[in-house]
């Protein structure tokens, strides 16, 4: 539809992706010169691209002045590593850095990971056009939503819900018309709601015609994986529930800690429950299900449905460092009990959160395992990781059990054998004080 009160434009528009592959100084004079045509209301030569002539009557319906680079103040570095560490884009990473990230590097391009409200949390690829990227404020934590910096491939990607590629001057403010960008959604396979956008970005002589359909496949791969993941999320919940639910009376059922059930007993199948945003343990009135005891299973929940809920009884967490090799951690509830073989290191940090009931920080966690403060991304990765199936058996801000949480430790007959292979300082003063305390 053309601009309100405009001439319309009869010519058809010019194949951007095939005029840059071929000269791409002409299509950055051509893009510049619709561009100045369109959007001062004259008769343009060439059409605009009919998603960017849709993005840039948004623009200027909204008030967006395509001569003025307006930035909002990005976010601060803990908010971008709070946003990573809960957006399930981080668990796709490897799939998107295979797919797209060595060609990046090899064609002058970066790769740029926004979540759904065009936050970008990550950013790798090519140096130059890292250092580029800053200027224009493509930078972590910027947000670049289309109705705050204009038509551009993650923010307009993110509004029509399909791949986009913005060459140069199709980009609505001025400052970004050196740059070209191909971006496409990412969506929850579950519900189809928008997680985020993956980007490839760089300069327009380096587009290829066939990279919006790459990076859009790729995307695709993406969305594939979270569906498998989501899959087997449910398998192993199912797994751990199951046992439960046969020794249970009237209806139950286990679903993930986004309400998604992985199985049922007593009562009709339900795909999904709705769960209230800060769900705890305990009496809850659930929609479509009533009133509910709610406990915590291995990466969900357990939810029994009753008209009086039975009173709950403590929670208590067993971590068995016992066997050399075999370590575990069992939590008991009301309604029975589910275990878990554990890493080596997650033996390391449960152990060192049971030795600190009152909660221990990344830094302070990162100094206990390698002596060194600064690795807290590491630490949170795989606290990350921890509470994906301890769930609220595990708070954050600081990491620490729940403070109801019986806690018990199983050490091996000599203290001194305590994870024995484990190189961490705080466990080898452990150790350390054992023999000391033995001799």
């Amino acid at each position: 539809m053309p601009f309100p009160g405009r001439t319309p434009v009869v010519n058809p528009p010019v194949n951007v992706a095939r005029l840059a592959a071929v000269d791409a100084a002409q299509a950055a004079r051509v893009l510049h010169q619709v561009r100045e045509a369109t959007l001062s209301g004259r008769r343009a030569r060439i059409a605009p691209r009919p998603v960017i002539e849709q993005s840039w009557g948004r623009m200027l319906r909204g008030g967006v002045d395509p001569d003025r680079d307006v930035r909002s103040r990005p976010l601060s570095a803990e908010e971008v590593r709070r946003r990573r560490e809960e957006s399930p884009l981080g668990r796709v990473l490897p799939v998107l850095r295979q797919g797209l990230l060595s060609v990046a590097d090899a064609d002058a391009h970066i790769m740029v990971v926004a979540d759904a409200e065009g936050r970008v949390l990550w950013r790798e690829g090519s140096p130059a056009v890292l250092r580029k990227a800053d200027g224009l404020g493509f930078e972590l934590g910027a947000d670049w939503r289309e109705d705050v910096v204009g038509t551009n491939g993650v923010g307009t990607a993110a509004v029509v819900r399909r791949p986009v590629q913005v060459f140069a001057g199709e980009h609505f403010v001025r400052t970004h018309t050196s740059w070209t960008c191909a971006g496409a959604p990412i969506t929850d396979p579950r519900d189809g709601s928008l997680l985020g956008v993956v980007d490839v970005s760089g300069p327009l002589e380096t587009m290829h015609p066939a990279t919006l359909a790459w990076v859009d496949a790729v995307a695709r791969l993406a969305e594939a994986r979270l569906r498998e993941l989501h899959r087997d999320s449910l398998e192993g919940l199912r797994a751990v529930a199951a046992p439960i639910l046969a020794r249970l009376d009237g209806g139950a059922l286990a679903v993930d800690r986004d309400g998604w059930t992985a199985a049922v007993t007593g009562m009709p199948y339900v795909r999904r429950v709705s769960l209230p945003r800060s769900l705890t343990p305990g009496a809850h009135r659930l929609p479509a299900l009533g009133t509910c005891a709610v406990e915590p299973l291995a990466g969900g929940w357990l939810l029994r449905a009753a008209e009086e809920p039975p009173p709950a009884t403590g929670l208590r967490v067993e971590l068995d460092l016992g066997r050399a090799g075999r370590t575990s951690v069992t939590v008991t509830g009301t309604a029975g009990s589910w275990s878990r073989e554990l890493s080596p290191r997650h033996a390391e940090l449960l152990y060192l959160l049971a030795e600190h009931r009152t909660g221990r920080g990344a830094a302070a966690l990162a100094e206990d395992l390698f002596g060194d403060p600064s690795r807290t991304v590491t630490v949170r990765a795989e606290m990350s990781r921890i509470r994906r199936y301890l769930g609220e058996v595990l708070r954050h801000r600081p990491y620490r059990f729940r403070e109801d949480a019986e806690v018990e430790v199983l050490l091996p007959e000599d203290p001194r054998d305590l994870l024995p292979r484990s190189t961490a300082p705080a466990v080898a003063r452990r150790r350390a004080t054992a023999g000391a305390g033995a001799g």
